[in-house]
């Protein structure tokens, strides 16, 4: 297979490799594939995913705590973890 390189898709994926941490177009590629997977399913693989994870959670529930949120999208590609902090009075 080959994808035609222009300026644009070039650019696109040396942020990619940027915001994966991969050393090489294709395992960027690979990374921002299985995400995508991942979060968007309608695959034999994969036939839900996060998002509609996430909706049906919220619809059912009526809210979630942000540590919710990130436990349901949370994926090995971007992994998400939710802290908080909150303090009163001076530091």
């Amino acid at each position: 297979m080959r994808i035609q390189s222009t300026d644009e898709r070039k650019r696109r994926w040396e942020h990619l490799q940027e915001a994966t941490g991969e050393s090489t177009t294709s395992g960027a590629l690979d990374v921002a594939a299985k995400h995508y997977l991942r979060m968007a399913g309608g695959t034999t693989a994969m036939p839900t995913g996060a998002l509609e994870e996430l909706l049906r959670a919220a619809e059912n529930r009526g809210s979630l705590t942000g540590e919710e949120i990130a436990e349901i999208l949370s994926t090995e590609e971007l992994p998400l973890e939710y802290e908080t902090e909150w303090g009163v009075g001076e530091k």
